[in-house]
């Protein structure tokens, strides 16, 4: 398979202090890392792809420790995650689903086993584009204080022939969550559900 080659890498940190409510004693903390790539397949279409998921395994876990460095280091603070894709171009869908086993492990290692399934969004879009990277708790996706998203983008990515990976962690739940449901400290069933 092909090589993976780096382009740029982003870092972004949110810090929510309220949304209109109490101020939290300690903020919310929202962040996504990004990588624009070059896509190998980009302008073609080519039948074994899978391999270069494999590929991908280095990067997704060095992007996977520098977002837990970035929330200040220690992996037991986060407790959502997410990871999405955009696909330049001159790519397809299907590129950035090979991002999937590469992000959602990385992040599950660097977190020390984390079990929920970590949700995801991809699309085929330009220079440019936005994406919604979807956030669930680490540990069961059911509870839903930690149902959240951060919109990921880079002004000049991904080119036609790039794709831009991210990953997202957070570091609680939304900070005036009251949508009720399952609370984190009852989670019981650790099958990644509830």
């Amino acid at each position: 398979m092909p090589s993976v080659e780096l382009r740029k890498r982003v870092i972004q940190i949110e810090e929510i202090f309220h949304e209109g409510g109490p101020v939290a004693a300690l903020p919310y903390r929202r962040a996504a890392i990004v990588a624009v790539i070059r896509n190998p397949f980009a302008g073609r279409y080519v039948e074994d792809i899978v391999g270069f998921s494999d590929d991908l395994k280095p990067l997704g876990l060095e992007l996977a420790k520098a977002l837990i460095d970035a929330l200040g280091g220690d992996p037991k603070t986060i407790e959502g995650y997410g990871k999405g894709a955009i696909v330049g171009s001159g790519g397809e869908i299907e590129h950035g689903a090979l991002w999937h086993v590469p992000g959602g492990y990385a992040m599950r290692e660097a977190l020390g086993g984390a079990l929920a399934i970590v949700p995801s969004a991809k699309k085929v879009a330009g220079v440019g584009a936005r994406l919604d990277v979807p956030i669930t708790h680490i540990d069961a996706s059911y509870v839903r204080s930690h149902f959240d998203a951060i919109e990921v983008g880079i002004v000049d990515a991904p080119r036609a022939d790039e794709l831009l990976l991210a990953l997202a962690m957070t570091t609680g739940a939304r900070v005036h969550n009251r949508a009720g449901g399952l609370k984190a400290a009852d989670i019981k069933a650790r099958d990644g559900l509830r």
